[in-house]
């Protein structure tokens, strides 16, 4: 088995990775500390093409397979959270349901500009009662002679603030559940649609998380991205590929946390000889090591997977729950490490801790994966002898 990268694949990381330390590393901890869009940044990272990685050429986009978008999504978060998660929005969630079934016009509008990163795109179906349970949507799409009438709330919705173009999941009618939801192209300025609260959050900052209100908003037919009712279908399409991404940031942190613990137990000395050749911080730097590499091999064998067309969802519902729950495991180390240290602000262990904890619930909770991989090992299990 050739578990290595391809010479394009390794190629595109060692560009990525130049290109992130570059543009974004400097900035990480201005973009926590301020909170606030890093506009000039994010326009940089999209001139250089990044954001149509899934695209095709022919668009503007890269035509890149999942494996590099995997290398994208870890290269920026090993810089910052709160960037990739703007970023990863951009690329895939925030794009991909207008140029499936986006018109001519729309993308010209909307998604040219978005993949040059001169415009803003985000997708919301979170309410305050609705997160993994799709359908429950209450937000209402109403046919009438115009096309749809929009009426609802949504609350999580990254960059919901900035945003040029929301893609916002609704239903036409609520007592088919899941095959009553549809997804809606929404265009800043659309008369009903306004941003309300802003969600205070510990992680991810930069990526602000908005309360969105659609009051009555008119929506040409046009709008509706795809069919009615087949909504639940289409995410269902890149949810995978969602998942794999949510891991490659776990696994991006993970790294990058790893290595500032490391070079913290190598320099920091007690007891007159560096910490990290104590045995309690030895059996830490193993377990951390051991559980990284077990994540990254979980993470690139998926995307390997989707690449060639035989992903299933329980390969992507492992990948996103080992990486992510490996990251919170590594930044608690890492904290510990640093002693006291650990939650001072000059070192960046406490960003990563609080990072962590972001990248749980996005993709599905640990929780609903678990029961994802239960459900399946249950039906068929790889280990039993026939």
């Amino acid at each position: 088995m050739d578990f290595s990268l391809t010479k394009e694949q390794k190629f595109f990381k060692d560009q990525v990775s130049r290109a992130v330390q570059r543009i974004v590393a400097p900035s990480a901890d201005s973009i926590d500390r301020s909170d606030t869009f890093p506009r000039e940044l994010f326009r940089e990272l999209g001139s250089l093409g990044y954001y149509g990685i899934r695209y095709p050429a022919e668009i503007g986009g890269m035509g890149a397979d999942c494996v590099m978008f995997t290398i994208l999504s870890e290269e920026l978060a090993r810089a910052s959270i709160g960037f990739a998660a703007i970023a990863t929005m951009q690329c895939l969630m925030g794009t991909d349901f207008i140029h499936r079934f986006g018109t001519g016009e729309q993308k010209e509008r909307c998604l040219f500009p978005a993949i040059r990163g001169e415009k803003i795109g985000t997708i919301a179906f979170t309410e305050p009662d609705c997160g993994s349970d799709l359908g429950g949507i209450k937000t209402r799409a109403v046919k009438n002679e115009k096309g749809y009438l929009l009426t609802g709330r949504k609350l999580w919705i990254t960059d919901g603030d900035v945003a040029d173009f929301v893609t916002v999941a609704a239903t036409t009618a609520p007592e088919k559940r899941l095959g009553g939801i549809g997804f809606f192209l929404v265009e800043k300025g659309t008369p009903g649609f306004s941003v309300g609260q802003k969600i205070e959050k510990m992680s991810a900052r930069g990526a602000a998380t908005m309360e969105l209100t659609f009051d009555g908003c008119q929506i040409p037919s046009d709008g509706l991205m795809g069919e009615e009712g087949k909504g639940a279908k289409y995410l269902n399409d890149i949810l995978s590929e969602i998942r794999i991404m949510i891991a490659g940031l776990g696994l991006g942190l993970a790294k990058s946390a790893f290595v500032s613990g490391l070079r913290y137990a190598r320099q920091r000395e007690a007891f007159g000889r560096p910490i990290g050749t104590f045995q309690l911080i030895e059996e830490k730097i193993a377990e951390m090591e051991v559980r990284i590499r077990s994540a990254e091999l979980l993470t690139y064998h998926a995307a390997w997977l989707k690449d060639r067309g035989s992903l299933t969802v329980k390969e992507a519902a492992m990948a996103k729950f080992y990486s992510t729950e490996t990251a919170c495991f590594v930044v608690d180390e890492v904290s510990r490490i640093h002693g006291a240290y650990g939650v001072a602000e000059e070192y960046p262990a406490q960003r990563y801790f609080r990072d962590g904890r972001f990248l749980l619930f996005g993709g599905g909770t640990s929780e609903i994966l678990k029961t994802i991989i239960a459900k399946d090992t249950m039906k068929k299990c790889e280990f039993e002898i026939n």
